[in-house]
C-alpha cells in the first residue's frame, strides 16, 4: 500500500544570524501521514530499518521506553575542503520526547567542532496529515572556523536541501505501510 505525500508548506527561511554567533534554520513541511506513522519513520530501531542516502544513525544508548535519554552517532555529508574525507559526524543526545508529538536533540559534530540544538514537532492537520516542525540552533566552538565564515557557510549548506529530507521521510512512510501489510 502506497499513497501520494506531498509538500503544501511554505519555502524555508533562510538560517539568520541570531544571539550573536548563532544560526538557526526552520522549516515545515506537511505529510500525507497520522503523526503515529510519521514517529515511526524517526523512531523505529528494527534492525531491519532502511537505509537513507542523508547519511547514517547510529543508537548508542535507546534511552527509555518512549526514546528519552537516547544517544545516536550520525554521518552525513559535509565541503570536503573541510578535510574530513566529505563526511561529518555528530553525537546526540535526545531529551524532552514526547510520543508522537515531539522531541529535542543536544549535539556535538565535527569537522567544525561545533554544538547544536534541534527540536522537530508533529501537528495533527486531521484527515491523517501530519506538519513536520523542525528548528535547530547551531554554532562553532572552534574560533578559527568562525573567523574564517565556515560556521554560517557550512550550515548554509546543510540546511538548504530540504527537499531531500522531505524525500527521505516519504520513502520512510512508503516503507512502513509495506512494512505493516506484511506482518
Amino acid at each position: 500500500m502506497t499513497a501520494a505525500l506531498r509538500t503544501v508548506t511554505a519555502k524555508p527561511e533562510p538560517a539568520t544570524a541570531t544571539r550573536g554567533i548563532v544560526q538557526e534554520h526552520s522549516f515545515s513541511i506537511d505529510v500525507d501521514a497520522s503523526p503515529e506513522e510519521v514517529w515511526e519513520v524517526f523512531w523505529y530501531r528494527g534492525n531491519d530499518r532502511p537505509k537513507n542516502k542523508i547519511g547514517t544513525i547510529d543508537i548508542l544508548h535507546p534511552g527509555d521506553e518512549v526514546g528519552n535519554g537516547l544517544v545516536r552517532h550520525c554521518t552525513f555529508p559535509v565541503p570536503r575542503f573541510l578535510l574530513s574525507g566529505g563526511v561529518g559526524q555528530s553525537w546526540e543526545w535526545l531529551t524532552e520526547v514526547k510520543l508522537h508529538e515531539s522531541w529535542r536533540y543536544d549535539a556535538i559534530g565535527k569537522p567544525l567542532w561545533s554544538r547544536a540544538e534541534g527540536f522537530q514537532r508533529l501537528e495533527d492537520l486531521g484527515d491523517g496529515r501530519t506538519r513536520i516542525h523542525f528548528t535547530e540552533r547551531y554554532e562553532t566552538f572552534n574560533p578559527w572556523m568562525r573567523r574564517l565564515g565556515l560556521e554560517r557557510y557550512v550550515h548554509n549548506r546543510l540546511s538548504r536541501d530540504n527537499d531531500t529530507l522531505l524525500a527521505a521521510i516519504e520513502g520512510g512512510i512508503r516503507w512502513h505501510r509495506k512494512h505493516k501489510v506484511r506482518e
